[in-house]
């Protein structure tokens, strides 16, 4: 099967070698199990599994690394989805006396979906993305990214691609993971601008004084919106994006904008004209007249589905889950490489499955010719589990993974240490 081919109907004979010898269990435990510095913080997180056939199973919990890979590798989910830690193991939800099965805590999420984007951009609709509207996912994560660090002081922001059209971001301080629902909310709705649905033409609407995550948003937005909506997007070449645009402005402005785009086609010289419009405005009224800010924002501001933030017993798709429609994994990304990340270069388990089998026959046909001593050394490496993985296009996204769990580590030390010294005073 050539590497950049997947069929859905071959993921049942897939995933049973993915989970067997891909799917990273040793750093996907010690994430969930945040250095053991919580009894049973593990033990009660929530998993749920999607089966063949959308058969759905929720309220999955296991003791142990161990009991995660049996059952998984038994299940050979389709999907994987992560809950959050409840006060009772979830397994034995139906024992618990009502009202006292509570979920206590999870990361914060946000999840950022291309649909949500569907009336600005016009080079693609629904699930499916191009690297010309991806560029509305880079700068979603520069924007939250920022936000979320500077503005409220988190440190471990995990970002996800989720397989198919969108993002995730697992907020994993513990201070994050500890959130009310109160606190999940005020903090989405910190982060949320474009507001109204498909009725609403102005969906973003700013006042005085300009608030600073706007500013420092705008930072962004303006890097990128003259490549995305005027050259990508033609949002002032086609005319029916042309009267959205200027829908966008007052009466008066649009009257004359409307004349002057008459004698200028050009989408570049088009915005020019609408940004001097605003300074003109500026300079005579009375209180801020933000207008051509306001339509930038509205075309490349984040995009937030609130309701996964707010909600502490609120599934998510996994981190190394498979979509099943793509066959693409939903991998941990580097900041570092935001630029230069495409959707399309990510691995699908065809793919790394394919690559596995490779690396295993070229092993075979070493073997054949080598002596006994080689044999033995083979076996030996065998039983210290060679990760598979590492011969396969996944690594760079599981050596970023280890590196992300690294830097949560330090926290987690610190927290062991304060506990030891409190034992140590009583």
């Amino acid at each position: 099967m050539p590497s950049s081919d997947y069929d859905p109907a071959s993921l049942p004979d897939l995933l049973p070698l993915y989970y067997r010898r891909l799917f990273p269990f040793s750093q996907y435990y010690r994430w969930l199990n945040y250095g053991g510095v919580h009894k049973n913080y593990f033990q009660n997180r929530e998993f749920s599994f999607t089966l063949k056939d959308d058969i759905y199973v929720r309220y999955q919990s296991f003791s142990t690394q161990a009991d995660l890979e049996k059952e998984m590798q038994k299940m050979n989910p389709y999907k994987i989805d992560i809950g959050a830690i409840y006060s009772h193991r979830p397994n034995q939800h139906n024992t618990v006396k009502s009202g006292t099965f509570q979920a206590l805590e999870k990361e914060l999420v946000f999840d950022i979906d291309m649909t949500d984007y569907d009336d600005v951009r016009s080079c693609c609709s629904a699930a499916d993305i191009c690297s010309k509207c991806w560029t509305l996912m880079t700068i979603a994560i520069k924007i939250l990214d920022r936000a979320l660090r500077e503005d409220f002081g988190f440190q471990h922001l995990l970002w996800v691609y989720s397989g198919r059209r969108g993002v995730h971001c697992w907020v994993c301080d513990e201070a994050a993971r500890k959130l009310s629902v109160a606190a999940r909310s005020a903090v989405a709705e910190y982060l949320s601008l474009v507001k109204g649905g498909d009725e609403t033409v102005k969906k973003v609407v700013l006042n005085d004084p300009i608030h600073p995550l706007i500013r420092e948003s705008l930072t962004v937005v303006e890097h990128y919106f003259p490549r995305y909506a005027l050259q990508d997007q033609d949002i002032l070449g086609r005319k029916d994006s042309v009267n959205k645009v200027l829908g966008l402005v007052p009466e008066d402005v649009r009257k004359e904008l409307q004349q002057r785009f008459q004698n200028e086609r050009k989408p570049e010289t088009r915005w020019a004209l609408i940004e001097g419009q605003a300074e003109k405005k500026q300079a005579t009224a009375k209180k801020g007249q933000y207008f051509e800010k306001e339509i930038m924002l509205q075309y490349c501001y984040p995009r937030l589905d609130v309701n996964v933030s707010k909600g502490v017993n609120h599934l998510l798709k996994s981190p190394f889950s498979v979509h099943p429609k793509t066959g693409r994994i939903s991998v941990p990304m580097d900041l570092k490489d935001l630029d230069t990340f495409d959707p399309f270069a990510v691995p699908t388990i065809s793919m790394i499955c394919e690559e596995l089998d490779r690396s295993r026959a070229g092993e075979e046909e070493e073997k054949s010719e080598d002596t006994k001593e080689k044999e033995e050394e083979t076996a030996a490496a065998e039983k210290r589990k060679i990760r598979d993985y590492k011969r396969t296009s996944l690594a760079k996204y599981v050596k970023y993974f280890d590196q992300f769990l690294d830097g949560i580590a330090q926290s987690w030390k610190g927290e062991l240490i304060r506990k030891n010294d409190l034992k140590k005073e009583f």
